[in-house]
């Protein structure tokens, strides 16, 4: 499958299914899908990094598999497991089958076969016959053996299951990892991507953004909801607004009819863009709001 024609055919359809792509993000994801190399997409949370990879699903008409990374995440729910419970039960059904004399060479490949396999994100996208993105989010989260598993699967696009062998994906998935940069990434993990760094984008990007998401928001509440959310990111906050959140507070905004975000609408509206106490009265006091 062709994923993309050109950077240019990145944008357009990127922008046909809801996502504002700049150059060098539509220029990666264009390699991405033609060199069939993994896309790692380091940022700050809220930066577009999963959007990204649910666009590319949308444009491009693939399922998206999703592997939501944890602290503690391990190969029974990154890759596959065996359902244990049903291979007991075709155990104790076989010894009422046959007798206590059935060998454990028979019994063990009765009940290692594709009928007690549970299959995880990892492993269904690399058997999946259909065009599919792979989201591998937040892998920062992750311990660093868990690196170790995405080493085979990133470099050949393969899973070994001892006790059935090399599964071999019989079309590549896309795949993205993204990254808020919490801990460093493995050099080798590294060395199978394409690298993209997403960072808050300048005022003018950030409103068209917001305006293509929201469209009914008024052009003046538009720039003046982006000038506040950029003053914001300029405090020191416990966590600085996304463009998710700037897309929530102009939906918020639209929700209850505001005509001006002046000084009232704002304090009143900061909720949609701020989720700590501490954040929300320092905005009001270094804003010079009304509290």
């Amino acid at each position: 499958m062709t994923w993309f024609f050109s950077p240019d055919d990145v944008t357009d359809r990127l922008a046909g299914a809801g996502y504002l792509a700049d150059v060098a993000t539509a220029t990666t994801a264009f390699l991405a899908g033609r060199l069939e190399k993994p896309l790692l997409i380091e940022g700050p949370a809220g930066v577009g990094k999963t959007e990204l990879a649910k666009a590319v699903a949308r444009s491009t008409g693939a399922d998206l598999v999703r592997l939501q990374c944890y602290e503690g995440l391990d190969e029974t729910r990154a890759l596959y497991e065996w359902n244990y419970s049903k291979q007991l039960l075709r155990i104790q059904a076989a010894r009422g089958e046959n007798g206590p004399t059935q060998g454990w060479d028979a019994t063990h490949d009765d009940i290692f076969t594709e009928e007690f396999l549970l299959t995880r994100p990892l492993l269904t996208a690399i058997r999946r016959e259909e065009p599919t993105v792979l989201l591998i989010d937040e892998v920062d989260k992750t311990d660093v053996e868990v690196e170790g598993l995405l080493l085979e699967v990133l470099s050949d696009f393969q899973v070994t299951i001892p006790e059935l062998g090399t599964v071999a994906a019989t079309r590549r998935p896309f795949v993205v990892l993204t990254s808020n940069a919490a801990r460093e990434l493995s050099e080798a993990l590294k060395r199978r991507c394409l690298y993209l760094h997403l960072d808050y984008p300048d005022a003018d990007r950030e409103r068209e953004i917001v305006t293509a998401q929201v469209p009914e928001l008024d052009d003046a509440v538009a720039r003046r909801l982006v000038e506040t959310v950029v003053r914001l990111r300029e405090l020191e906050l416990k966590k600085a607004p996304s463009i998710a959140e700037s897309i929530d507070w102009a939906r918020t905004l639209v929700a209850l009819e505001v005509r001006e975000l002046d000084q009232a609408a704002i304090t009143a509206t900061l909720g949609a863009v701020l989720k700590h106490a501490t954040d929300h009265d320092r905005a009001v006091r270094e804003l010079k709001l009304r509290g």
